[in-house]
């Protein structure tokens, strides 16, 4: 069986930081030819006065080494989920930074460019963090579908039967979610409890932060997980 192991984000440092400033990826920007990233800020001031990469010398572009570079959103997203704070004191950092000058404009007008993101709405964890969720039966897709139909004196008002409501630890893992669940109803030990994520069954080696971060829940409600026997 598959088990968690913890790796320091020191041995991950040289896939997370960027060779020009030495600090972590802000704004992280992949050069297409090379694939090598580094901060948006530090490779577009690199390469007013120069047109090749930084690390491995390929030239980026004969004459407008800006339109060889993309923005790399997914390797963003991980440096914020690894190093714990930045995301926090980045945010902190540009809103410090408008609110010093009112009048400058922001590069396309999101809110995470005006750093009015909170940890919270990017879906980030620690460990020791409360985790609300939601655990029902698994009917399965065939018993939806056959289930599915118009809805009549107000049925979708009326509250769900059978869901459980807990509130566990971030760093909890699926197997220990099915151990409560098996004790709770007494399920016997011949039988497998599986715990899911819509169709998706879990590996009993995640954590609920793992499941926050691999899936599309966005923490505007309790993390909607099923079970089957």
């Amino acid at each position: 069986m598959h088990r968690a192991t913890r790796i320091k984000i020191t041995e991950l440092n040289p896939h997370l930081m960027c060779a020009l400033c030495g600090g972590y990826f802000i704004d992280a920007t992949t050069i297409v030819e090379c694939l090598h990233s580094f901060c948006k800020t530090c490779i577009v001031r690199y390469l007013e006065t120069n047109k090749y990469c930084p690390m491995c010398d390929v030239q980026v572009h004969k004459t407008r080494p800006l339109l060889s570079i993309r923005s790399d959103k997914t390797l963003q997203d991980i440096v914020y989920k690894l190093v714990p704070g930045l995301f926090k004191d980045e945010m902190k950092r540009r809103r410090d930074f408008y609110a010093a000058y009112p009048l400058t404009e922001v590069p396309n007008g999101s809110n995470e460019d005006r750093g009015e993101v909170l940890e919270q709405e990017k879906g980030a964890l620690s460990d020791n963090e409360i985790v609300s969720l939601s655990i029902e039966f698994y009917e399965g897709v065939r018993d939806r579908e056959e289930k599915k139909g118009p809805l009549e004196n107000g049925d979708g008002d009326k509250e769900k039967t059978g869901v459980r409501f807990l509130q566990c630890p971030a760093a909890m893992t699926v197997m220990h979610l099915a151990k409560f669940l098996r004790n709770k109803m007494d399920v016997p030990s011949k039988y497998k409890v599986e715990v899911l994520y819509e169709d998706e069954p879990l590996k009993e080696y995640y954590t609920l932060m793992d499941i926050a971060y691999i899936y599309p829940w966005r923490r505007n409600g309790p993390l909607p997980l099923k079970y089957r026997v």
